[in-house]
Order: C-alpha cells, then sequence, then structure tokens
C-alpha cells in the first residue's frame, strides 16, 4: 500500500490531462467541479485545432462563434472551479502502481489517474517535395493561407469534408482550384461536395495521386498520376509564376506519448471501452485521439464529460484504497486579461472602437501598471494615416497611453510602424508595423498589457528561462490579419521580449511588406524570423520560441 507520507497533497494531483483541446477542457471542468484537483498540459496553444476556425456555427446553442472563442470560455469555466493549467509537452508516463506520473520538459507531476486528450494533427501525404516546400507553397490552412496565392493556380488534394469545403473558399483567392481525389469520389456528404462540383473556378480529378513537387522560389512544377488509367500529368506554371498546393488530407491522431502503453487501432487511434477506458487501468482517452466516426467539437466534448465521469469513480477507490488525497482545487476567477477576438477585431472602415470594445478595453487599461509612449513611424502610403488615425483613437481610451509621431524615421524602422515605450522612454522591445487590425488587435492589446505589466502570468522556471538568455535576440513575427494562428505567435514573442532587455520582437502585416514575404520567401503564416537567420513556420508557444532561441 502507497502511504499518503511519502506524497505531499500539495504536489499530488488526482487526474492530469494531457490536452488543452475542447475534450481535455470539458474534463477539467466536470472533475474540478466535482472538487478533484487537476492539471491541464498543452504543448502548443490551449484551445486545440478548433482555434483556427473562424466560424463555428453548428455547436449547440451558441449561433455563430469562433473556434477561439468558444474554447476560451470553455478554459476560463474550468479554471473557475480550480482547473489548473501549464504549458508543458508531456515526453513519458509512469503508469505503475497507483499513483503514475507525467514526465514534462517542465517537471514531473504525480497523479492517480491520467487523461489523454491529445487530439489529432493535419495529415502530411508524404508526396516528393512536400516537407521541403511547407510554408513555401505547400499549406494546410486555406484561411490562413489563401490569400498568399491571390490570382494564382491552386492545387487542393482531398475528398473529405475539409477539403470541398475549404476548394469553394479558395475561389476567392486563385484563379482556377483544381481538387485531386484518389477515390472515385467525395468522401463527404453529398450537400457538401455540390457547391465545390458546380462551382466554375473548380476543376475535378478522381482517382489521382501526387507524386511530386518542386520549385526555387515556391512551386512551379507538379506531377500527378490517375491510378486508373497510369495516365501522368506534369503541370508547370508560367515563366516567373508559382502555384499552392493546399493538403486536405484529414489528421493522424497525436499518440506518440502511449505507443506502446495503451492498445492502438492500425491507423493508431486509442481503443476505449465505451467509458473512454483505455487497456490499462487509471488511463482513459477523450476526443479526436480515440476511434469515433465523428471528429467534431460537439463529440469532444461528450467524450471529456463521460472520461470525467468516469475518472471520479476511478479516482475516488484509488483515494480509499491508499489514503492518499490531493488537496482541493480553489475555485477563483481567472486573472489573466483577455480581450475577445470574436468581438474584437477593430474595423478601420468605419467605427473603429465600439461602445461594447471601448468598455472592455477600459478594464484591460485598468490594470496597467505602468503608462506607456505609443511611438509612430509613418511615411507618405495611406496605410500610415490609418495607423496614425487608429492608434490616437486607441489612447484616447485610457490616460495611460501616450502618442507621439516620430520626426524622422530610418529604413530600420520600416514605417508604418507603432513603437512601444514606457513612459521614461525605456524601449519595451516590441512594434507592430502596419494597422494591428483584425485578428492581431488582441494580440496588440495584450502586448500593451504585457509591456505596462503586471503581465501574462508565466510559471517561474519559464520566467528564469527567459532572463537567462544573454545574447541580442531580435524576432520578426510575419502575419496576416486574417490568420486565427498569428496572434499566439505575436503575444508569445511579444511576452519573451517584455521580460528581457536583449530581445526584440516585432510583428509585420506581409500585406504592407511585400519585400520582406519576398525576402524569405514566405507563401505560410505564422512565420518566425529570429536574427534574420532562422525562419521557422507555424503556432509556437513560449517554451517552444525559448527553446529555438537556445538552439541558435
Amino acid at each position: 500500500m502507497e502511504s499518503a507520507k511519502n506524497y505531499s497533497p500539495d504536489n499530488l494531483y488526482d487526474v492530469v490531462v494531457v490536452g488543452g483541446g475542447p475534450a481535455g477542457l470539458t474534463a477539467s471542468l466536470y472533475l474540478t467541479r466535482a472538487k478533484y484537483r487537476v492539471l491541464v498540459l498543452e504543448k502548443e496553444q490551449f484551445g486545440g485545432q478548433i482555434t483556427i476556425t473562424d466560424e463555428v456555427v453548428n455547436y449547440p446553442g451558441l449561433g455563430k462563434i469562433s473556434g477561439k472563442a468558444l474554447t476560451e470560455t470553455m478554459r476560463r469555466q474550468a479554471e473557475a472551479f480550480g482547473a489548473e493549467f501549464l504549458l508543458a509537452e508531456a515526453t513519458g508516463l509512469d503508469i505503475d502502481g497507483n499513483v503514475k506520473t507525467v514526465h514534462t520538459n517542465r517537471g514531473d507531476h504525480d497523479c492517480l489517474g491520467i487523461l489523454i486528450a491529445t487530439g489529432a494533427h493535419p495529415r502530411m501525404i508524404g508526396f516528393k517535395g512536400e516537407e521541403d516546400h511547407k510554408g513555401r507553397g505547400v499549406a494546410y490552412c486555406a484561411t490562413c493561407d489563401g490569400e498568399f496565392f491571390t490570382g494564382k493556380e491552386i492545387f487542393v488534394i482531398g475528398g473529405g469534408y475539409a477539403a470541398a469545403e475549404e476548394s469553394v473558399f479558395l475561389t476567392k483567392f486563385a484563379r482556377h482550384v483544381t481538387i485531386l481525389i484518389r477515390d472515385e469520389d467525395f468522401t463527404c456528404a453529398a450537400s457538401v461536395a455540390e457547391p465545390a462540383k458546380k462551382h466554375d473556378k473548380i476543376t475535378i480529378l478522381t482517382n489521382t495521386i501526387v507524386e511530386e513537387v518542386a520549385g526555387e522560389n515556391g512551386l512551379d512544377y507538379i506531377r500527378y498520376k490517375n491510378t486508373k488509367t497510369g495516365e501522368v500529368t506534369e503541370y508547370r506554371a508560367d515563366a516567373g509564376d508559382t502555384f499552392g498546393v493546399f493538403v486536405f488530407a484529414g489528421y493522424s491522431p497525436d499518440t506518440a506519448l502511449i505507443k506502446g502503453i495503451v492498445e492502438l487501432n492500425e491507423q493508431g487511434y486509442i481503443i476505449t471501452d465505451p467509458a473512454q477506458k483505455t487497456s490499462m487501468d487509471g488511463l482513459y482517452a477523450a476526443g479526436d485521439v480515440c476511434i469515433k466516426p465523428l471528429r467534431q467539437v460537439v463529440t469532444a466534448t461528450g467524450d471529456g464529460a463521460l472520461a470525467a465521469t468516469e475518472l471520479e469513480k476511478y479516482v475516488a477507490t484509488i483515494q480509499r484504497k491508499t489514503g492518499l488525497r490531493p488537496k482541493p482545487p480553489v475555485a477563483k476567477e481567472p486573472k489573466e486579461v483577455t480581450v475577445s477576438e470574436s468581438s474584437h477585431q477593430a474595423d478601420t472602415s468605419g467605427e473603429t472602437f465600439t461602445a461594447e470594445m471601448k468598455e472592455q478595453l477600459e478594464g484591460v487599461f485598468s490594470k496597467m501598471e505602468r503608462r506607456l509612449l505609443l511611438k509612430l513611424f509613418l511615411d507618405n502610403r495611406p496605410i500610415s494615416a490609418e495607423l496614425e488615425s487608429f492608434i490616437t483613437k486607441l489612447s484616447e481610451i485610457s490616460d495611460k497611453l501616450t502618442v507621439t509621431v516620430a520626426e524622422k524615421h530610418d529604413s530600420s524602422n520600416q514605417a508604418p510602424c507603432v513603437r512601444v515605450y514606457l513612459e521614461n522612454g525605456e524601449d519595451t522591445g516590441i512594434a507592430f508595423h502596419g494597422v494591428p487590425g483584425g485578428h492581431e488587435f488582441t494580440s496588440f492589446i495584450l502586448g500593451l498589457y504585457n509591456a505596462s505589466g503586471p503581465g501574462q502570468k508565466i510559471d517561474d522556471q519559464t520566467y528564469r528561462e527567459i532572463r537567462d538568455i544573454k545574447n541580442s535576440v531580435d524576432m520578426k513575427v510575419l502575419v496576416s490579419l486574417s490568420c486565427t494562428m498569428c496572434p499566439d505567435l505575436v503575444v508569445a514573442c511579444q511576452r519573451i521580449a517584455t521580460e528581457n532587455p536583449n530581445i526584440r520582437a516585432e510583428a509585420y502585416d506581409l500585406q504592407h511588406f511585400e519585400e520582406l514575404k519576398n525576402k524569405y520567401n514566405v507563401m505560410s503564416v505564422p512565420c518566425l524570423v529570429i536574427n534574420d537567420d532562422k525562419v521557422s513556420f507555424g503556432k509556437k508557444n513560449i517554451n517552444q520560441i525559448i527553446d529555438l532561441i537556445g538552439n541558435i
């Protein structure tokens, strides 16, 4: 029998949830409401894959909402009941015995039960050139990257829901879209496929697989094959032109952590019983990582609720058996300052800030500890006048913001630009080039809050790692205002910069900085450039960025 004296209640959890998407967040809400202590681990961003979806219209009872707003509400609910959250990557599990251990890159965590809710990630097909051209012609998110292929040919690979729906969306940008389906027809519902089949800018090729893509500065060559006839087609873009390839081939489960520990099916999904229990006692699974006929937010939340209620019973049994009693969760109101993206995308074409926006902004600004100086570097382009108007109107909401326009600017400031300083003139290391509207409005406001203090909470170890960076680091975050993944990277980079004077983090709206797009051959966002040398694509959290910096 494991004695209670071997484990401090302060360092023991009832359940560790690995994965912060809808399934994990729902489970943490149910468990903490039932007075069980829960830690939720997430390696990238809380909310999961649905956060990149701009409009969720089929979640019961909510009408239309962004994926990010939906999951942020879930997180706040769980936090209010006492759930604890940590950005960390789970690296291993010890599940023998009544007390189990989850190893992470930020320390080990003991618990009585574990829920695996790691979800799934977009599947790579594996054709020649796919890996080499990710972010430079091969893309996986139409919302984020569609605009980079305005006026160009686009090839879509896939025949499911995503391929059908996103192909129609991509016609907003593309000269023409060709869908390459390996099967006889779409595998999604006929009603979903019909708009693609009837669209005059879409061509559909069935029984077709991609063999290779290539190109020097983007993609200019693709080879695909008809599996029925054996006919091979080679397409080359006109001289000096490029095209895009969007892959919508489903998802692969994130099960590397538990491979060899629990039973998986041939596709790598976790096999569970009807109560979400895996083949190992005390280890449950929920959400897209499991075998299921439908992968939607609503089914993930259902899995999470069911797994949580079963874990309640399991943990209660282990508590009685061992006498171990983790300390109960502490109900609290979330302290983190957030600005809802669903209702706070500033529109500079009409009223910049609505009454509702002003009210919530006043709430954020009232928590800021120090006054800030917003210094504008402008040129003669209309976008500069737009930036000046935007920042001036923002400053009118709070006396903690002062605006000044630089009389001169050199090329290093890359106007239009707003740089953030403390009132005494100390540079905070953060700046935005362009107008921080759209999805970047949230990141800009959080940047101000982090620069002024107290800032969004980060754990002590992460804080020490940031402060220990001695070399000068320049981070350029290249974004699109329509991208739902970009703000998280911007916020993370700027949070690091506000804690270390050796680090700069500057965001650029690529719509107004074509030279940077061409210099780094960017055809996907977000794109992080460190010290003008290391280029990385995709969303990242603070710890992943610290690791990138450390590897330079």
